[in-house]
């Protein structure tokens, strides 16, 4: 897959993962609140900050009936309604939060979740555009985000095979821009033992795409792991506090995590590397520890040596152990003391 590029910095298997940190509504309703994690997320080293783009009447409706009551999990409790008129980022703040996103240097993006957020976050010049899982299904929404040419991410949390394959093909028929897959799981907060990280390297060989992670386990564990099978891309939610109540808070990372995020995901970038049988700079100089010939006998020349005469021992400076039996029964050449390497050119037959 080939590499592209979000505001210059280069995304692909060659890069290091691109850091994305989830703002999402971690802001608690207050933008001071927001404007402070576009800090941590600038801090901490991420590559982009993240928001959600819409109203509550944007994204369901303002009804009480058993379909739209939240019976379980995190909100429960709560209509659709009540949790997205909580959750949302005003739509009043996302420019001067892209201001000061653009102010302190870091990218910001959003999540666009109707047709109208689309139009609103392309008067913003957003760099990049992201699918939620929830929308994977949308292709309407997905023509429209494709039609921009920006960079597009989609999440797959909740999608079968068949239905990530349909926002594939509705994005490639459309999109001038890049395309990436964000595989993920739906929970929050989610196991990591029901990630299945294997199916990352389906996704890019399937689809013919690059691919990251959307995770929503509450370490890093999974994220780091997730490097190995391909990511060029992972996705966290950020927290001043995941102790705060909010509304994504519990699952969240906090600044010291974010940071350990976006450091060990480059270690373990580089550890991956290429193939490589060579010695590496750090081996060079510790050959001289393995193995090899030395003499444990005080030798005369013309003495021929049997399996007493020699040993394989540390260190190496002499033949390497392989040439013991070709040692075995040659002549020395001269005096030899004990503790000398074995080395061609005390052997008799050897020029």
């Amino acid at each position: 897959m080939r590499s592209f590029t979000i505001n210059d910095r280069i995304i692909g298997q060659d890069c290091p993962p691109y850091i994305v940190a989830e703002v999402s509504a971690n802001h608690n309703g207050s933008m001071e609140a927001a404007k402070n994690l576009i800090e941590v997320a600038k801090r901490a080293g991420a590559d982009a900050v993240k928001l959600q783009t819409y109203r509550p009447e944007t994204i369901t409706l303002n009804s009480s009936k058993s379909d739209f009551q939240i019976l379980e999990g995190l909100w429960k409790g709560r209509t659709l309604y009540e949790l997205y008129d909580w959750a949302h980022t005003p739509w009043e703040w996302h420019k001067a939060l892209f201001d000061y996103a653009h102010e302190l240097g870091i990218t910001i993006f959003s999540t666009p979740f109707d047709e109208s957020a689309v139009d609103f976050l392309e008067e913003l010049k957003t760099p990049a555009y992201k699918i939620a899982s929830f929308e994977c299904t949308d292709l309407t929404l997905i023509r429209k985000v494709a039609e921009t040419g920006k960079p597009l991410i989609i999440s797959t949390g909740m999608a079968n095979k068949q239905e990530i394959c349909e926002a594939v093909d509705t994005a490639k028929k459309y999109v001038s821009g890049e395309l990436v897959l964000l595989h993920c799981v739906s929970g929050y907060p989610a196991e990591p033992k029901e990630y299945n990280l294997k199916t990352m390297r389906d996704m890019s060989t399937t689809f013919e795409v690059n691919v990251g992670l959307s995770d929503h386990t509450v370490s890093n564990v999974t994220s780091i792991a997730s490097v190995a099978l391909g990511a060029v891309m992972i996705e966290k939610h950020i927290t001043l506090d995941r102790n705060a109540g909010g509304p994504d808070d519990s699952f969240s990372l906090e600044e010291a995590d974010l940071q350990t995020l976006c450091n060990e995901s480059k270690i373990a970038w580089e550890a991956i590397g290429k193939t490589n049988y060579e010695q590496t700079t750090s081996e060079k100089s510790n050959t001289k520890f393995r193995r090899s010939l030395y003499f444990v006998s005080d030798m005369k020349a013309g003495d021929i040596i049997n399996s007493e005469h020699v040993r394989s021992v540390r260190p190496g400076y002499g033949l390497a152990p392989k040439y013991l039996e070709a040692v075995i029964g040659r002549k020395v050449i001269r005096d030899i003391e004990k503790h000398t390497p074995v080395k061609l050119d005390l052997l008799s037959g050897y020029k």
